[in-house]
């Protein structure tokens, strides 16, 4: 946990598209997380671009160092993923995959944090099991995965440019989940 009384929590998701439908729901999300009394960032689209992983080099770009610091800062995430032929997206998975290099230290990988997961897809399945993913990868990382998490079927439900959405079910959802992680951040705290 950070030393401060204010929870931080890091948001990772979207696609390279700005604005994106898995953009949109990760701000959703982030905005539950704030109403909740955290300090939010957003790491999306262009933040996102990195070269792949590649554990055996030190060096990292000033991004991945970005990403890196955010999340050994934070003391709950939100990964919000596009869904690709029934998986979570390259661009993602890379991104979590940077999660390796916080394996030395005392909270390693996301150990204690609470997360949010949130797979967004044209389509059920996809949905779904990219969740499913994301969940799986979020326990293999030692993270707490929040007991809801968000399947959003992006053939019936639309984000618009003013943070809303065509389902106000699954902005109630999504906000939620952002609730769920500052609130898990602030009961471990305690």
């Amino acid at each position: 946990m950070t030393s401060s009384s204010v929870i931080n929590v890091v948001g990772i998701g979207g696609s390279l598209r700005a604005g994106s439908q898995s953009e949109r729901a990760l701000r959703i999300a982030l905005e539950g997380a704030a109403e909740a009394g955290a300090r939010t960032q957003a790491i999306t689209g262009s933040d996102l671009v990195l070269p792949f992983y590649d554990s055996a080099l030190e060096e990292r770009t000033p991004e991945a160092e970005r990403l890196v610091e955010a999340v050994r800062g934070a003391d709950g995430l939100i990964i919000v993923s596009p869904g690709y032929h029934g998986a979570l997206s390259g661009l993602i998975k890379n991104a979590l995959d940077y999660i390796e290099d916080l394996r030395p230290d005392t909270r390693p990988y996301l150990d204690g944090r609470g997360v949010g997961l949130v797979a967004v897809a044209f389509g059920w399945q996809a949905a779904v099991t990219t969740l499913d993913q994301l969940r799986t990868i979020t326990h293999a990382l030692r993270g707490w995965p929040t007991p809801l998490g968000g399947a959003v079927n992006s053939a019936e439900v639309k984000f618009d440019e003013a943070g809303g959405a065509s389902d106000e079910k699954t902005v109630h959802t999504l906000r939620l989940i952002g609730r769920h992680v500052t609130e898990f951040a602030r009961d471990r705290r305690a």
